[in-house]
């Protein structure tokens, strides 16, 4: 005989519960079918509502009452893991227009800091009142300093491991043999009755140098649309900056060209001086960056831009084979970020392709190995294949046409 199910019967219990994550999901239009949400997922279904269902967005976009935006903010936290929180964050800036509470220091307490967030801080940097920016400084160096942890580390290991192997040493001491080329090197001497190599020739990494033995210029376009990698930019040109084999230099550019190498000490000073714009002169900043090489052959040019040109495109080009003609090895990121695929000039990024100048986005995790490849005189375009990004193809066209 059946019996009848206890109400503490787990799949019982598992079965309510996913009724009730599904009608999280489908919202109050998925009520009949699903149930009412009761407990915290009642909680959880009215900080979701508020955020997603138009007939709720007025307590929270409409009034910006600010007592609402702050509970609400204290909910997605409390229910919600962190990477959910920053998507909801940024989903209220874009649906409920809530920028303007950017600037009330008690609302910056209670938004949890991510990029998202800077780049709305630096959009705003030009209204933020003066009892607001010490917040605000706090916020960012949050995130600074969140994101220096995670990324310098691999930054610092694989541009310090490229200079090192750039240079080989032919009569090293022992604290600079490089033990794997030197095995590699010497397995033919392997002796069987001491079970040992008896290297007859030692390979060593490069000598420290006293001066830089690269020179990095990190141009970046500080229209609005690439906020994201103007973040990313300043924390790795921080960190390259703080290594004597590197001569870094860092410029943003709109219709202007703003120099900002000083600032490279500390990344928030830099994102602070941000004047994010819309109008964008390329071969301007480019050309600026090019007067500030030291040696062509042993420079790097990142230019971060989506290469929407408010200039003329052809001196762009004109100005790009001038720099590879003279060994300058120039990379074109149509954006630094986790963003996902970014919109750019198809037919710029394409003649800068077919003149020799590698075009593709590229993340923050891959960055460091880009550096590296470039460092040691590697095939970027190979690197980034083999890395998973998708590169711009050539147009084809002859070099007198695209010039």
């Amino acid at each position: 005989m059946n019996e009848p199910m206890d109400n503490d019967d787990p799949l019982r219990a598992d079965t309510a519960g996913r009724l009730q994550r599904w009608r999280l999901v489908l919202g109050a239009a998925a009520e009949e079918s699903c149930g009412k949400p009761d407990g915290s997922f009642e909680e959880i279904d009215k900080a979701l509502a508020a955020l997603y269902e138009p007939d709720e967005q007025a307590s929270l976009g409409k009034g910006r009452r600010r007592p609402a935006v702050a509970r609400w903010l204290g909910d997605i936290r409390k229910y919600f893991p962190s990477a959910v929180v920053q998507v909801m964050q940024h989903d209220a800036m874009e649906r409920l227009n809530l920028r303007e509470l950017l600037l009330q220091p008690e609302m910056l307490e209670h938004v949890a800091p991510d990029v998202h967030l800077v780049a709305d801080l630096m959009a705003l940097n030009g209204v933020i009142p003066e009892e607001t920016k010490h917040t605000a400084r706090i916020v960012v160096r949050k995130v600074v300093d969140a994101l220096m942890q995670k990324l310098e580390a691999p930054m610092r290991t694989a541009v310090s491991g490229a200079i090192n192997r750039s240079v080989r040493n032919n009569r090293p001491r022992f604290a600079e043999i490089d033990w794997n080329r030197t095995i590699r090197a010497n397995l033919r001497h392997y002796q069987a009755a001491y079970r040992s190599i008896v290297p007859e020739r030692l390979i060593g990494f490069g000598r420290k140098m006293r001066r830089p033995q690269r020179e990095v210029h990190l141009v970046i376009d500080q229209s609005g649309s690439m906020s994201h990698s103007i973040v990313y930019s300043s924390i790795f040109g921080a960190v390259m900056a703080s290594m004597p084999a590197l001569m870094t230099r860092l410029v943003l550019f709109d219709t202007r060209v703003v120099d900002m190498t000083d600032a490279l000490e500390d990344p928030v000073d830099l994102l602070f001086g941000v004047q994010l714009g819309g109008g964008t002169d390329i071969e301007g900043a480019v050309g600026y960056a090019q007067g500030c090489i030291r040696d062509p052959r042993n420079a790097i040019m990142v230019l971060i831009s989506d290469l929407y040109e408010g200039g003329v495109s052809a001196k762009l080009i004109a100005r790009a084979m001038e720099l590879l003609a003279s060994g300058v090895q120039l990379i074109v990121l149509l954006a630094l970020s986790d963003e996902g695929k970014p919109a750019y000039d198809r037919a710029l990024a394409a003649k800068l392709a077919a003149i020799g100048a590698p075009c593709f986005a590229c993340t923050p995790a891959h960055f460091p190995g880009l550096m590296a490849a470039a460092i040691k005189r590697e095939d970027v375009n190979i690197f980034a294949s083999k890395a998973g990004m998708v590169t711009v193809a050539p147009e084809q066209q002859s070099l007198r046409q695209t010039a």
